[in-house]
């Protein structure tokens, strides 16, 4: 069972492993909640959350049940906490303990991605990220232009670590398929 291989994997902080059930799972996740919300924006926001919240709380998955189960039901939990959000319209200050518990799946050794964005020609380069949707073409530029960490990213976008993380494995896969298609 490979799945299952990269959840025990995932488990133990393994960084391929968690991209590989975001690719894995993404479009599954977040054609759920389009359906749901139809609306592209937060159907996005809600699935970068989901994931966020799937890789800080992996540990307590039971295997009995289907992992992509597993991630609607965060997903359908997320979607709920959003709206109630919105009815109160109140912000929620995000704790530094959550910051704390944010999962580390930040691996500072360069990735495929990485290099082939290193390769390619700088105008090409910002021709490709120019067709981003704008919330990746920042993660983007913050991280590899402007070469703030991580944390940084965190302070600057006012959103929790996790998700900074999640927002940049997909800007540079969808990055990278983008190159690739060329």
């Amino acid at each position: 069972m490979e799945i299952m291989h990269h959840i025990e994997k995932a488990k133990k902080g393994d960084q391929v492993a968690f991209t590989f059930l975001l690719d894995h799972y993404w479009n599954e996740v977040y054609g759920f909640m389009l359906k749901r919300t139809e609306n592209e924006t937060d159907a996005e926001d809600i699935t970068i959350e989901t994931f966020s919240k799937a890789f800080d709380k992996i540990a307590t998955y039971n295997p009995e049940f289907q992992f992509n189960t597993w991630l609607i039901a965060i997903a359908k939990n997320v979607h709920i906490d959003l709206l109630r959000k919105r009815k109160s319209a109140l912000f929620v200050e995000i704790t530094n303990e959550e910051d704390q518990q944010a999962y580390n799946i930040a691996d500072t050794s360069p990735t495929a991605e990485d290099e082939l964005i290193t390769e390619q020609n700088l105008s090409r380069l910002l021709h490709f990220i120019k067709e981003l949707k704008p919330h990746y073409q920042e993660v983007i530029q913050l991280r590899y232009f402007q070469e703030l960490s991580y944390q940084e990213i965190s302070e600057h976008l006012n959103e929790p670590l996790s998700n900074v993380k999640i927002k940049l494995l997909r800007a540079k896969k969808l990055l990278a398929e983008i190159i690739r298609g060329r």
